[in-house]
């Protein structure tokens, strides 16, 4: 493998310079910056994906879901952009 090849071939060490180099995800990154009540410590957002501590910043994508659903993300990316359109329309009047 190129890239390991400071590595004795079939070695522990080898096999772990093989799989950093050639690991991949086919999975729709989600969850990084988690929704969840402030009693959790590794809540990132509040229910109106505010992001605590910081004025004036939401985040509205996937990285909210604080479990990524079994099925494909899309559909529940676009309803979380959509919740948030909401919410900042509200903040401001717009949708009552």
């Amino acid at each position: 493998m190129p890239g390991c090849e400071h590595e004795i071939p079939e070695s522990d060490e080898y096999w772990a310079c093989v799989v950093r180099h050639i690991a991949a995800t086919t999975y729709h990154v989600a969850g990084s910056c988690k929704m969840a009540p402030a009693s959790d410590p590794y809540s990132v957002v509040d229910h109106t994906l505010k992001v605590r501590g910081v004025s004036g910043l939401r985040v509205i994508d996937a990285s909210i879901m604080p479990v990524v659903v079994s099925a494909n993300t899309n559909a529940a990316t676009i309803m979380i952009g959509e919740k948030g359109a909401d919410l900042i329309k509200s903040d401001y009047g717009v949708l009552r």
